[in-house]
Formats: C-alpha cells, sequence, structure tokens
C-alpha cells in the first residue's frame, strides 16, 4: 500500500495542533538529537530543527512517497529523512528527543516496543508521543462495520486493521512510571470543524481508509467508499459552519531522570 502526502496534507492545519500541544510539553533546552518517528510528510518535523538548530534532526519514516516528500520540502537540509521501519527501530546514546506523532497505531501492540526504548534512551532524555483514540469514533465504527460486513469481507480478510492497540492515558502512564520515568499523559477531543463536500470521508481518505480501498480493485473501492459517505453523512452532517468531526487523541511525554 503507498500514502498520499497530497492527501494527508488536506487537513495539514488539524494535523499539526496535536503535535504542537505535544511538543509544547517537551523542556529539553540542548539535545544533541532529536528523532521523528512516522514523520509523515516532514513539515512538522522541520518546526523540530527550528526549534533545536544546534541538533542533529532525523525524520524517519516507513513509506517512500513520504520521505520523498519531505526530502523536497527541506531544501535547506535542516533534517536528515530516511526510510525506516518503527518496529524495528531503538534509540541511540544520543537520542535525547524522541517524538511519535499519530503514528504508533500503525504498530501491532506497540506498547510492547515501549520497555524497550526507555531503557535505551539517554538519561535526561525526553519521549513524547500522540495517537489517535479513533477506535470508538463513528467514523470508524463504520467502516470497520462495512469492512467486515458480508459484502466486504472476503476481499479485505487481510485489509482490516487488528484490533485497536491504543489505549487510555492511564494506561500509558503506568508503563512510563513503570519503566522509572517522570511522566504526564492526557487525552484531548478536538472539534474538527471541517469543509467542503464529504469532508469525513475526505478526512478518513488520507488514513484509515487508505488500506481498504488499497486492497479492492476499482469498481469495487468505488462501490464502497459511495456506500461509506452515504453512512458518514448521515452520522456526521453538515451545518451552517460546516461538519464537526469530534477527534479523540491521546498524549504521553515523559522524561528520564539521571541516575542517582
Amino acid at each position: 500500500m503507498r500514502w498520499s502526502p497530497t492527501q494527508y496534507d488536506l487537513f495539514s492545519s488539524h494535523r499539526a495542533t496535536p503535535f504542537f500541544d505535544l511538543t509544547s510539553r517537551i523542556r529539553a533546552t540542548d539535545p544533541r538529537r532529536v528523532v521523528d518517528l512516522g514523520c509523515g510528510p516532514g513539515s512538522l518535523t522541520v518546526t523540530l530543527a527550528e526549534r533545536w538548530p544546534g541538533a542533529e534532526v532525523v525524520g524517519i519514516d516507513s513509506s517512500p512517497d513520504m520521505i520523498e516528500k519531505a526530502g523536497a520540502q527541506d531544501p535547506a537540509q535542516r533534517v536528515h529523512f530516511e526510510l525506516g521501519d518503527i518496529a524495528s527501530w531503538t534509540p541511540s546514546p544520543t537520542d535525547d528527543v524522541v517524538v511519535t506523532n499519530a503514528a504508533l497505531q500503525w504498530v501491532p501492540d506497540h506498547r510492547a516496543l515501549l520497555p524497550g526504548w526507555f531503557e535505551a534512551l539517554p538519561e535526561g532524555g525526553w519521549f513524547a508521543m500522540q495517537v489517535p483514540g479513533s477506535a470508538v469514533l463513528p467514523s470508524h465504527v463504520i467502516l470497520r462495520d462495512l469492512a467486515t460486513s458480508a459484502r466486504w469481507a472476503a476481499p479485505l480478510a487481510d485489509a482490516v486493521r487488528p484490533a485497536e492497540s491504543v489505549v487510555g492515558a492511564g494506561d500509558y502512564l503506568a508503563d512510563m512510571l513503570d519503566a522509572g520515568l517522570e511522566a504526564q499523559t492526557w487525552e484531548t477531543t478536538y472539534q474538527q470543524l471541517l469543509t467542503g463536500s464529504d469532508p469525513v470521508l475526505e478526512w478518513v481518505r488520507g488514513t484509515s481508509l487508505r488500506p481498504i480501498l488499497a486492497a479492492l480493485e476499482p469498481d469495487d473501492a468505488a462501490e464502497f467508499e459511495a456506500v461509506y459517505a452515504a453512512r458518514l453523512r448521515e452520522a456526521y452532517p453538515p451545518t451552517s459552519h460546516g461538519t464537526v468531526y469530534p477527534f479523540r487523541r491521546v498524549f504521553a511525554v515523559a522524561h528520564k531522570p539521571a541516575a542517582g
């Protein structure tokens, strides 16, 4: 499956807000190396280089399309972008800041990775993560119900994501405290105002809907999307101001204190 930086960027301002709400809680002053895991098209990663100009900043993503877009929009080469799999990554001794924004939800059982990351994080290091708590949203419930219905279950058997691996803020807090980190976690539901025709459909086209459509032949994909769009219009009726799309996000920021 290929990701579309163009589709993803349609709602760049909405996607940027949680990133800045997350990174504002990182109090690192002079990090040696800053890593953005699941950097996507890279526009937000570049802001990390602007915040810490003395640091080596690295953006990692598993999508060649995203990495190509990221490199093209950073002509000053303030960030080194590279292909990589989050599931096989581990912090280096100089990774003083690790950020992962709206990426870990794509990694099955990502919580199993966290203890190893926390152990490898250097003393004084910071870890910040944000994941969408979207499993309970009508947009995602409808998508899963439709994809597992009798009409679509067979062709989409390998495309439906496994059970939701994102947990609540309290669970991530326990993971971090158990690892000896200082941590704060919280949840926010953004009341996002979307405009245009079928805006919620356009939103999920850039994320959760992509693997579903990629698994179908063009005619079947068009049929699936038409049925899904109709159900989304019922779940999210437009108002005179636009379409309100409540979106829950889960945040965690941790600091590894010096030993002793």
